[in-house]
């Protein structure tokens, strides 16, 4: 059963939407040169954040995916065909070929059904995956992706367009259920064909927009399975790929409980302990991750070539 202990946890390890949302710039600087890099104590954010490159490696996600990361890195191309990606300032846009080619696949399945325009496309992993220093707890091993619930427009975004401007909130102000001025048929369908790939393990979406999809889908409702509540989330969704085939040092998620999600379980994220938490004075957010917390493989792969 949840607890209020647990919700507590939960939203120190979530990113918000906001956050999701920071501009970028034009003009990226490099970070300064640690002090201490080979320090135990040094949070490996720290080092993973100033690896621009991936590892020339054999692409293999290493770890869990909110503990580990990635060698041999792919990049989803900055402009697709179905695809544009944002805040390119972040050098976020590597993961491994397994989501890269997925990506791909939703944004062109969507595009060739007359379902959505294009994607926008936020975060993937870094060069190396690891922890990141910004936003996310997950997205370490190259299989967790962000695609805006804003479509694509039909021109290609300016690069300051692509720092600075923000996907559209789908949830109403009093997080019950989605904003009917922005939610659209074309959303349900962009979630089905995101949780109908056969790789995709499960895709997280706020719990309003999960509501919705409860209720507005029609025929074949298996992959609703797949659609899962979770905090955030209002601005984009996240698609969560399985861990590839003979890749035995990646660690696989539960899968997703059985049935469709939409039943009284779906009430809980409603309760007003979920929407309005009370502060915990004696909440302390977790230390970040050292190398020590990794899989000793993040050592080759940080220190690759």
């Amino acid at each position: 059963m949840r607890t209020v202990a647990k919700l507590g946890l939960a939203l120190l390890l979530a990113p918000c939407g906001a956050l999701a949302q920071e501009r970028g710039t034009l003009a990226p600087k490099p970070l300064p040169p640690l002090a201490r890099p080979d320090d135990p104590a040094t949070p490996a954010k720290d080092l993973f954040g100033r690896k621009p490159e991936p590892a020339s490696m054999a692409a293999r996600s290493i770890g869990f995916y909110s503990r580990g990361c990635l060698a041999g890195g792919a990049a989803l191309a900055v402009d697709g065909d179905a695809w544009q990606v944002m805040r390119l300032s972040r050098n976020r846009n590597w993961g491994h070929p397994e989501l890269v080619a997925t990506v791909e696949r939703i944004a062109r399945q969507a595009k060739a059904e007359g379902v959505w325009p294009g994607l926008l496309v936020g975060d993937l992993a870094q060069p190396r995956g690891g922890p990141m220093l910004t936003g996310h707890a997950s997205h370490q091993i190259g299989l967790d992706a962000d695609i805006w619930l804003t479509p694509m427009p039909t021109r290609t975004l300016s690069r300051l367009e692509r720092e600075e401007m923000s996907a559209l909130d789908m949830v109403r102000p009093d997080r019950r259920d989605v904003d009917p001025a922005r939610w659209t048929p074309a959303h349900v369908q962009i979630l089905r064909i995101a949780a109908q790939q056969p790789n995709v393990e499960r895709v997280l979406v706020n719990a309003a927009i999960k509501k919705a999809v409860c209720r507005d889908a029609r025929g074949d409702r298996s992959w609703l399975a797949k659609i899962r509540p979770y905090w955030g989330h209002n601005f984009h969704f996240h698609v969560r790929v399985n861990c590839p085939a003979g890749d035995p040092a990646c660690r696989p998620q539960e899968p997703p409980p059985p049935g469709e999600g939409c039943d009284s379980s779906l009430d809980w994220w409603f309760t007003d302990a979920v929407l309005n938490p009370k502060p915990d004075p004696n909440a302390k957010p977790r230390p970040p991750l050292t190398m020590a917390d990794l899989p000793n493989e993040c050592r080759i792969v940080l220190n690759a070539r």
